[in-house]
């Protein structure tokens, strides 16, 4: 790995060495930071833009959000004493200016890779980090906490900012905070980065409201002078001030001919200014950091500020993999001839379903590029709806749907969905309604690390009446389970399918349905069998093969279905076989291990099972190869755990370093 000093002075595709990063090498702080005199700090924000730039153009990272925010960052903790003062970050994909001025910059070219940084602020990697920021819209909420534990302790001198942006103020959490910001005791600031985007076009009246949205900055200056003047002659005290503001909030919106939203929570209002102005930002921040009571400011920021091609196309920079720093061309993998990428199949084979019928509408939280609902928002824009950082409103939005008559093929990442699981019980499993929840990115996702996962789903969905539970094992089988879940359905129908390419380079077939509950025998074998669900039973078909070749043979069963499970494969198993193992790309702990181990039990067979899968606990990030190995789940693991018990070994096969054991455990009836 590059270290910083090399990075500060190689030469690059330029005739000439970089600048070298004069200021930066220096600041290892935010006490650095703050000993600079403010007219050096234009170059603080040059120095980090640049580096961000070169360091992601070799290591792919979110970049077009965090380029925005530069001035932001720097400027907070030029003013606020960090760590002592807490600033939370809504959505981490601002926050690497963030890492790099708080003990990090030697370390950002390790930034997503594995045992390197995260991608995002984690207080188990730096004290600066305040609060976990893998989800969006959360930063009110815990801020407000922080702010409130702070009056309670009258810890006074300490301050709290919640820096929410790039989308998330579409998320209903973000309006739950601002509810309460007002009710309890503290003075929270909130930045609203305001820079007009999402990870897609921002949408909704709340966005178009962000952007529209104007005020006085003389009147908000007058407004304190005259609230401080009534302090100090005990004409207004704290009690009264909600009421003051009310007054003063109808009377400035009868003025402006606009009534300004986070006013209407009794929250004080500034802005907006720009985002980019350095010093600016600095006055205003000292100029209301004493203020008390909950507060906003409002900042307007251009998405990929500084690299032309990112401030021109924020969606495709919002993480553009490896690009050329130099002329902005992105450095795209050739697929021509390489299988395509799940995401890709299910947008096509969408477009295909809504040809057939009618009553197909696409629904997504936010995400229409990375899940390809793109491609239903072209052919049928009256039937794809993008509906913000709302994972919840997805669900029960598709649930209004489906009452009347449609059919929604609702998209959302596993590890967002994490975040509609009433809506799911509640709003469409009780009422048995006709959903296709299609869970993007299921099972380990690689770089992003432990807080977007799909781990969990099957897990959690499990114990959910009604539930139809599947998992393609390649591209075939996604298309049929669409098209099941189309026809075949008489409820909400779960399909879960992983991050990034197929197994196959011809994926067009002509739809067909796959039985419900039924799954389907790979390979026969002796004493030992094996049961996956999902893609990851492609690496379980090339283990099986090549330990025949070492005079094992195993048989193979793809469950398709968790839920409806195949009760004929389970009795085959447990009647035929001394040894089962499972493998999924999801927790051991309740998915499909658990449902195995669960059905032997109850139905009196007597057999050894293992269960290789992710492990009890959260795991950071790196490569998916590098993470399967962490976990115990790639194929040498596998084959371990084959080989181990056709040799009689019942010991626990070990993951890498043996840190992470695949659990294991004797069934007697």
């Amino acid at each position: 790995m590059l270290s910083f000093a090399y990075i500060c002075r190689k030469k690059g595709n330029m005739s000439a060495p970089e600048k070298e990063y004069t200021l930066l090498e220096h600041i290892n702080n935010p006490a650095d930071l703050r000993s600079l005199s403010p007219d050096k700090l234009e170059q603080v924000c040059e120095e980090l833009r640049r580096y961000i730039i070169r360091v992601l153009s070799e290591n792919p990272g979110h970049l077009g959000a965090s380029l925005g925010t530069v001035e932001l960052t720097v400027a907070l903790h030029y003013v606020f004493n960090t760590p002592d003062d807490r600033i939370v970050w809504d959505v981490g994909h601002q926050a690497y200016s963030h890492k790099i001025l708080t003990g990090r910059r030697d370390a950002f070219p390790t930034l997503r890779r594995f045992r390197g940084i995260s991608g995002f602020p984690d207080p188990a990697e730096s004290e600066y980090d305040a609060f976990i920021a893998g989800h969006a819209s959360n930063s009110i909420s815990a801020a407000l906490g922080m702010a409130t534990a702070f009056e309670i302790e009258q810890e006074n001198d300490r301050h709290v900012v919640a820096v929410i942006g790039d989308g998330a103020m579409s998320g209903g959490l973000a309006y739950e905070g601002l509810n309460n910001a007002s009710i309890h005791p503290n003075n929270l600031l909130i930045i609203l980065n305001d820079n007009d985007m999402a990870i897609d076009q921002s949408v909704g009246g709340l966005s178009q409201y962000l952007v529209n949205v104007t005020t006085s900055q003389a009147y908000n200056r007058i407004r304190f002078n005259v609230y401080q003047q009534l302090r100090r002659l005990n004409l207004i005290s704290e009690n009264r001030r909600e009421n003051i503001l009310r007054f003063n909030n109808s009377l400035k919106a009868l003025i402006n001919r606009q009534h300004n939203l986070f006013e209407g929570f009794s929250i004080r209002y500034f802005g907006p200014i720009d985002g980019h102005n350095i010093l600016d930002m600095i006055q205003k921040l000292n100029d209301i950091k004493q203020m008390q009571g909950p507060k906003l400011l409002h900042i307007k920021t251009k998405k990929g500020k500084g690299f032309k091609p990112a401030e021109e196309s924020a969606t495709e920079w919002h993480a553009p993999g490896k690009f050329n720093k130099d002329t902005g061309e992105r450095i795209l993998p050739e697929r021509l001839n390489e299988p395509q990428l799940y995401q890709d199949i299910f947008g096509h084979t969408l477009v295909e379903l809504a040809e057939m019928d009618k009553r197909v509408v696409g629904v997504t939280p936010a995400m229409p590029t990375g899940c390809s609902m793109t491609y239903l928002m072209k052919a049928f824009p009256q039937r794809a709806f993008d509906v913000g950082i709302a994972e919840g409103h997805a669900v029960t939005f598709s649930a209004g749907l489906a009452k009347e008559g449609m059919i929604p093929f609702c998209n959302i990442y596993s590890s967002f969905m994490q975040r509609a699981y009433d809506q799911v019980i509640h709003d469409v499993a009780i009422q048995k309604l006709h959903i296709v929840l299609c869970l993007d990115r299921a099972g380990i996702v690689g770089e992003d690390g432990k807080t977007h996962h799909g781990v969990f789903d099957l897990a959690f969905l499990r114990p959910i009446p009604h539930l139809t539970i599947a998992s393609p094992l390649n591209e075939l089988d996604l298309r049929n389970l669409m098209y099941t879940g189309l026809q075949a359905a008489s409820g909400p129908f779960v399909i879960r399918y992983p991050r990034g390419k197929g197994e196959l380079k011809e994926w067009r077939n002509k739809p067909e349905v796959l039985p419900v509950g039924k799954g389907r025998k790979m390979r026969d074998g002796s004493r030992i069998a094996v049961l996956s669900i999902g893609a990851i039973g492609n690496e379980v078909k090339k283990v099986i093969d090549a330990v025949e070749k070492e005079g094992i043979s195993a048989a193979h069963y793809d469950m398709i279905y968790l839920k409806p499970i195949d009760e004929t494969i389970l009795h085959e198993a447990g009647a035929n076989y001394d040894c089962i193992i499972t493998v999924e790309n999801g927790t051991v702990t309740g998915g499909l291990g658990s449902a195995v181990a669960e059905f032997m039990i109850e139905n009196g067979y007597k057999v050894q099972l293992k269960r290789i899968g992710v492990p009890d606990r959260f795991i950071g990030h790196g490569s998916i190869p590098e993470l399967y190995r962490l976990c115990g789940m790639d194929a040498d693991s596998i084959a371990a755990a084959i080989t181990g018990m056709a040799d009689g070994n019942m010991e626990e096969t070990a993951g890498e370093q043996g840190n992470i054991r695949i659990h294991s455990l004797i069934i007697n009836a």
